[in-house]
């Protein structure tokens, strides 16, 4: 893993902005695009909303996912690293989330080529433009939840006396504390810096393709670097197809293992909670989903991660409840008999 020395030196680049044009947002944007990819549509910047265009087409995120994920993507003077800065800079919330839609390939990309010290001011720049944006849509305030508070009078029952103490107070539960303002990404940061990104990714999860979503659950099998097949229910035949498949990720697996912290591990089991119980019932994300738990279910029983295990291990369950048709069924429909089992 790069020093932090390193690090901030390399961090130091920034990316200036696009000069004005008459044309849009959008336009200038994709114009400023097809200079990097081989082939853009026509049609793209002629449409009623280029941005949204941009964002579902599959040929332009296909050529991008392939830029990307060459060897030194992530270095500071990489062309599509700066559309990306310069893109999500504009402040137009759709070509915003047009960078959030490859986030996991950048993330994912970033995380497994830091300790290799590799060039990364590129992504780092990025990331940093999607930390300074959340830190700000925030105002210096956290991220809580109300908990309901077990020693209060059920609301089904009768309370003699009403208890005035301070456990009928809100009982709030911090799930992100108030963010600092950071200029560069060193090895201490790191995790709490894209997993700020990954939150922002996860409040517009509901815009993303399915692709972007699937990306995401490729690279947490790489993250977690273990096996969690053991941990399936299939038949044979889903075994046989899948031979090849694994064959071929057992080698990433064991090169992408990252540590993974809370403040990390928590935003991936949140898209993973998604991806598994979303309303998009697509068989290829709920599949990918599944594979990233067990993946991390695995790795975390590794590390003897007790809250982990429990938060993955629940996802398991509630997915499995998912696959199988008798769990439409509401247990909390009062049953039409006219006998009652008590």
């Amino acid at each position: 893993m790069s020093d932090d020395t390193t690090t901030s030196e390399t961090t130091a680049t920034t990316f200036e902005s696009p000069p004005s044009d008459s044309l849009s947002k959008p336009q200038l944007a994709i114009q400023s695009l097809s200079s990097i990819l081989t082939t853009i549509p026509p049609s793209l910047s002629t449409t009623q909303n280029p941005s949204r265009s941009l964002l579902h087409d599959p040929d332009v995120s296909s050529q991008i996912s392939t830029l990307l994920r060459l060897p030194n993507s992530g270095a500071g003077e990489n062309n599509l690293c700066r559309w990306f800065y310069d893109t999500f800079q504009s402040t137009d919330p759709d070509l915003q989330l047009v960078v959030l839609r490859f986030l996991p390939i950048i993330a994912g990309l970033y995380l497994s080529r830091v300790s290799h010290r590799k060039p990364l001011a590129g992504f780092e720049a990025i990331l940093l433009a999607l930390y300074a944006h959340e830190t700000t849509t925030r105002g210096d305030q956290p991220v809580t939840v109300n908990i309901p508070d077990l020693s209060n009078p059920s609301i089904y029952h009768e309370s003699k006396a009403p208890v005035k103490n301070n456990s009928t107070g809100l009982n709030l539960t911090v799930i992100s504390p108030i963010l600092e303002r950071y200029g560069t990404v060193r090895s201490t940061r790191r995790a709490g810096i894209v997993g700020v990104a990954l939150e922002l990714y996860y409040s517009k999860i509901f815009l993303m393709p399915v692709e972007s979503k699937i990306d995401f659950c490729e690279f947490c099998e790489i993250w977690a670097g273990q096996d969690g097949e053991m941990y399936k229910e299939d038949s044979a035949d889903d075994c046989e197809n899948e031979d090849v498949e694994k064959e071929k990720k057992g080698k990433e697996k064991k090169g992408g293992r990252i540590p993974l912290p809370w403040e990390l591990l928590q935003p991936i089991l949140r898209i993973l909670g998604h991806c598994l119980l979303g309303p998009n019932k697509d068989k290829a994300l709920f599949g990918a989903a599944s594979g990233a738990c067990r993946s991390l279910y695995a790795r975390c029983l590794h590390d003897i991660n007790p809250k982990a295990i429990l938060a993955i291990g629940s996802l398991l369950r509630l997915g499995k409840i998912a696959m199988d048709d008798k769990s439409t069924v509401d247990y909390t429909e009062i049953p039409l008999a006219d006998v009652i089992t008590i």
